[in-house]
């Protein structure tokens, strides 16, 4: 799968959103730095230079950071917890935990249902989330037969409109259920952000990439010292 070249730049991709805010303070650490343009929010460029020759920066959503590094297409990234275990790439390899982006994956109900249920008694359930391979693992090991209906965002509203009666979703606060009615009644996994490398590249650019994983593990240990 992977088609990492040997001659180009080495790529970092990093998650647009909440993670890259808690993230960049690491890269900075590890001695990368990235053009101007990175930092300024109306520019739509998405990838970018950085201050270390032959190191470039793409900047993409959060669940594709994991597609470009599995495919290939970036040498290192960002990826989180969630993301890894949905899709389960074999050609991923996430060395080092950068404890940042720490949130759960839970089950979450409107209070209305809630009042008149017992898990323990599921037998099947219909759910929302856009991590239907974490949430069929999830309740197979239950013996629960789950159906998901696959969105990529909003699952809140799910409940709401009828699609189903619970959603798994990412949880940080838990503000966005309370504000849309539900309650979460069971945590599936807890989350934090890795550093993931391509398993190729890996290989063929080992003292490359072992050099930039010390750097960033030695970033993680600088902001927790």
């Amino acid at each position: 799968m992977s088609n990492v070249q040997t001659n180009e730049n080495l790529i970092l991709a990093l998650p647009k959103g909440r993670i890259l805010e808690e993230v960049m303070p690491i890269v900075r650490r590890a001695g990368i730095h990235p053009e101007a343009a990175f930092d300024r929010p109306t520019d739509r460029k998405l990838r970018f230079t950085t201050n270390i020759d032959g190191l470039d920066i793409i900047r993409v959503r959060s669940f594709d950071v994991a597609t470009f590094v599995a495919f290939g297409g970036a040498h290192l990234g960002v990826v989180g917890n969630d993301v890894l275990m949905e899709f389960d790439f074999a050609e991923l390899y996430a060395p080092l935990d950068l404890d940042v982006g720490h949130c759960r994956i839970s089950v979450a109900e409107p209070a209305d249902v809630l009042a008149g249920d017992d898990v323990s008694l599921w037998s099947s359930v219909r759910v929302a989330t856009k991590y239907p391979a974490i949430t069929r693992r999830h309740f197979d090991q239950r013996g629960v037969q789950a159906e998901c209906i696959k969105l990529n965002g909003a699952m809140e509203l799910a409940p709401q409109l009828g699609l189903c009666r619970r959603i798994v979703d990412l949880v940080s606060t838990g503000a966005t259920l309370r504000a849309n009615g539900l309650i979460e009644i069971e945590e599936i996994c807890a989350i934090t952000s890795r550093l993931a490398v391509n398993r190729a590249a890996w290989k063929t650019r080992s003292e490359e990439v072992n050099r930039w994983i010390e750097r960033f593990e030695e970033a993680v240990h600088a902001k927790t010292a």
